[in-house]
This record gives C-alpha cells, sequence and structure tokens, in this order.
C-alpha cells in the first residue's frame, strides 16, 4: 500500500499542498477533505462580488474541483467535513453531507482549515439581516439578501481589510453606509498616517467613518433595525460584522496538538505541528516574522498558497522551509490603494527589543512635468541600532503595489535603510520622478538614523 497524505481543508493551503506532493510523489495516495462544495477559490474577490463587478462565484474558483480530480489524480471529495482526529492510530473521522461517517487513515496529515469570521461579544449577531463574508456562501447569501431586500442603510462593524472594501461595495450599491471601529483609526497595522488619509477618502466617498467607537448591541424587532453604541444609536436595516478572523484550530485543539501564543497552531520551519506526523499550513497556523524572528498569525493569500506549497514538497520528499513572513498587503479604498508591510507600531517594535526611528514623506507619483500625477504618502521605519528597514506603509493613488514589495524584499532580505537609499529603481517620467519616493524615504530616514 502506498503512503497516504490527507489534508483537511481544499482552498489555498490545501490545494496547493496536495497538488505538490501529487507532483513529488506521483504514486502517493493524496486525499483532500473539504466540507464545503468550494474549493480552490479566492475570497478576496468577495468584495467585488457582492458590488457586483464580478459577476458569479465561479469565477472566483482558480481551478475547478474536477481538475484536481481528473488532471492531478487527486481524491477530492467535497462535502466530507472532518470531524475529529485520532492521532494514536493516525486515523481522521470524516462525516459527509449524506449523514454517512467513516474513518481514513494517514501517514502524513495538514490541517489547513482556515480562519473563520471573529464574532465581537455583543448581543444581535443572530439576527436574519447580520451578515459575514469570510467564505463564498456567506458571499451568496449578502449578494441574494441585497437583491432581494429593500435595504437603504447598512452599518459596518470593523476597520479592518473587509470592512473597507465592504464599504466600498455597499456605497456602489448607493447604500448608506456607516463603518464602525473600536480603535481610533481604521487599518491598525497600517499606521496612522496611512490610516488617516484612507478614514477621509472613505468620507469623500460618502461613508460615515466613526472611529473610537465601541458597538454594545444590536437591537431590533425581528431583525437588527439599531446599532446601539458607546456613543448613541444609528438606525440601520442591515449589518456586516468585519471585526477580524480567528483561526479554526478546533480539531487540533480537541486533539492535543499545540497551539502558539498567536492562539493559532504552532508549527517548525517546515509547517510540523507538535504531532512529527501532522502538519500545519494556512490562516489556522503560525508562521516565523522576517522583522521579530517570533511566532506571528497573517491571514494573506499569498502565505497560505506558499506554506502549503512547502508543505506538500516536504511530504513529497523534498524538505522545504515554509520561509517568513512580513505581512505584506495592499487593498483598494475607492481611488486609493494602501500598502503595508513589516511592523509599523513602534511600542510592538520597542517590545520586540529595537530602537525604531520613522518618517512620513509626501512625493509625487509621477515625474512633475508629466500630466496625471498624484501625492503619494510613505511611512518607513528603521532601527537605529542596526539601520535594518522595519517596516512601511504606502498609500496614494498610483504606484503603491509597485513600491512596497523592494521595501519588503528589504526586510526578508535584512538591508538596512542606506541600502534601500541606493537601490537601482526604474525611473520614466509616466511612473515616477528621478528619485523614487522609496528613495527618497529611505534618504531621509538614513540621515535621521545618523
Amino acid at each position: 500500500m502506498t503512503e497516504a497524505f490527507v489534508v483537511i481543508g481544499g482552498d489555498a493551503a490545501g490545494m496547493s499542498a496536495a497538488s505538490k506532493a501529487k507532483r513529488e510523489a506521483p504514486a502517493r495516495e493524496v486525499v483532500v477533505l473539504e466540507r464545503s462544495e468550494w474549493v480552490s477559490y479566492g475570497a478576496c474577490g468577495l468584495p467585488y462580488y457582492v458590488k457586483g463587478e464580478i459577476d458569479s462565484l465561479d469565477d472566483l474558483i482558480a481551478i475547478p474541483a474536477e481538475r484536481f480530480r481528473e488532471e492531478r489524480d487527486i481524491d477530492l471529495r467535497t462535502g466530507h467535513e472532518a470531524t475529529g482526529i485520532d492521532r494514536d492510530r493516525q486515523q481522521v473521522t470524516v462525516e459527509t453531507d449524506d449523514g454517512e461517517s467513516y474513518r481514513i487513515g494517514y501517514d502524513d496529515l495538514l490541517i489547513a482549515t482556515g480562519a473563520g469570521a471573529l464574532e465581537p461579544p455583543i448581543d444581535g449577531l443572530d439576527a436574519g439581516n447580520v451578515f459575514t463574508l469570510q467564505e463564498m456562501n456567506a458571499g451568496r447569501e449578502l449578494k441574494e439578501a441585497l437583491a432581494a431586500a429593500e435595504y437603504d442603510r447598512i452599518g459596518v462593524i470593523g476597520g479592518g481589510y473587509i470592512g473597507i472594501e465592504m464599504a466600498e461595495a455597499f456605497r456602489g450599491r448607493d447604500l448608506d453606509v456607516t463603518l464602525f471601529e473600536m480603535r481610533e483609526h481604521v487599518l491598525p497595522p497600517f499606521g496612522t498616517a496611512a490610516a488617516e488619509t484612507v478614514e477621509d477618502e472613505l468620507e469623500d466617498n460618502g461613508v460615515d467613518v466613526r472611529t473610537g467607537t465601541r458597538v454594545q448591541a444590536l437591537e431590533g424587532d425581528g431583525g437588527v433595525e439599531t446599532v446601539r453604541t458607546d456613543a448613541g444609536a444609528v438606525p440601520v436595516d442591515a449589518v456586516l460584522v468585519a471585526a477580524g478572523v480567528e483561526p479554526n484550530v478546533e480539531l487540533a485543539e480537541e486533539t492535543g496538538i499545540d497551539l502558539g501564543p498567536t492562539g493559532a497552531i504552532e508549527t517548525d520551519e517546515y509547517g510540523r505541528t507538535s504531532d512529527d506526523a501532522v502538519y500545519a499550513a494556512g490562516d489556522c497556523a503560525e508562521m516565523s516574522h522576517a522583522v521579530t524572528d517570533e511566532p506571528a498569525h497573517v491571514p494573506l493569500a499569498l502565505t497560505a498558497n506558499r506554506a502549503g506549497r512547502a508543505v506538500g514538497a516536504t511530504v513529497g520528499g523534498d524538505p522545504t522551509p515554509v520561509g517568513d513572513i512580513a505581512g505584506t498587503a495592499v487593498l483598494k479604498a475607492f481611488d486609493l490603494a494602501v500598502a503595508r508591510t513589516g511592523i509599523l507600531d513602534e511600542r510592538e517594535l520597542r517590545d520586540a527589543g529595537f530602537d525604531p526611528v520613522s518618517v512620513s514623506i509626501t512625493s509625487a507619483s509621477r515625474a512633475h512635468y508629466y500630466p496625471g500625477g498624484s501625492e503619494i504618502e510613505i511611512t518607513l521605519v528603521g532601527d537605529r541600532e542596526t539601520g535594518h528597514v522595519l517596516g512601511a506603509s504606502i498609500v496614494g493613488r498610483e504606484g503603491v503595489a509597485k513600491r512596497i514589495d523592494p521595501i519588503a524584499t528589504a526586510i526578508q532580505s535584512e538591508l538596512t535603510v542606506e541600502d534601500v537609499e541606493y537601490l537601482d529603481l526604474s525611473y520614466a517620467p509616466p511612473f515616477g520622478p528621478t528619485w523614487d519616493p522609496i528613495l527618497t524615504a529611505a534618504k531621509v530616514l538614513n540621515g535621521k538614523l545618523e
């Protein structure tokens, strides 16, 4: 009998691992257990599906299930939910949509159960007109509700990625939107300067932004009619809860697999858990942060795909580290793009043993004489002692995604701010000034460090 590699979860990490393991070891049995009907999908596209810019959920599927089965020879079982793990017998208990139950043995097991929508401790979340947007069926439910119901006013709880993107999506459907964020600014990991610019953009596009406002309850008769906060009540017709995500670790926790300090599953450099036969990858697992070398939980698409592929290679016979993460991300807020990498929070950096120094500069996105340019704002953080780049945020109307990536590369390559100042970046008038804003920010910060 061939050794069995069983994967729990059929999205980014799970299908990347299954595909890579099958390529590395074609004779090996690879089984994927996915509780829903969806596999290998781009949940990041759901706000644009709800807005109406993407017509069908099927458009978000990267690779159809049948291709995994027929072309990649993977035993993909949709509608099969893993409900328990017996580590002594190396078996997984499975329940199907048809009500059947069975056990499957494994030689290697990957837990790739992702993350679920975080439920804040407020009353009224179980009402029929309260929605989340963490997976495909939730996106379908929300879009169908918007089409069927006469909603005029919607509240969004949370000013993170999904909250910002969905505020834009709802405005695109001509809904009045009130966004509630209990912290002083939206997008905390992006830093204050970027957050304030995004807040202004939201307000300019008709979003009522209420930062520093804690939601206490969702109230109404037969459905939510009011969002009650510590600063008063706001009438609504529906609510989207986008308060963040939490890793789905129940299976691991129940079977005694160690969780890390972030609450996600603890893993080593190869994605192994505290059980050598069990791996974890994706939004349910920790990874090492490139800045601090400490465990971090940063649920992002590339992180999941990359870690899953590495686990698949290791299981297939080619030991491959999952790598560090820098938390690099970019999102759209109406006409703005906002990006970040590394760590910008100076208190967090001091707690990690750094002496952070930061600068914020405003530059032009194109050469000053070339038409169509706009301002671009960069915050760059470095360590006074080593000179290393620790983090950055960029916000503007063009050229943002292009510019965050070299800084992410600098962080993961342990370059200094001076190294960044002397990078040989591309230049042409339609794309940037001679001194790219990245170089200018590094030059200013290096002077401050010296």
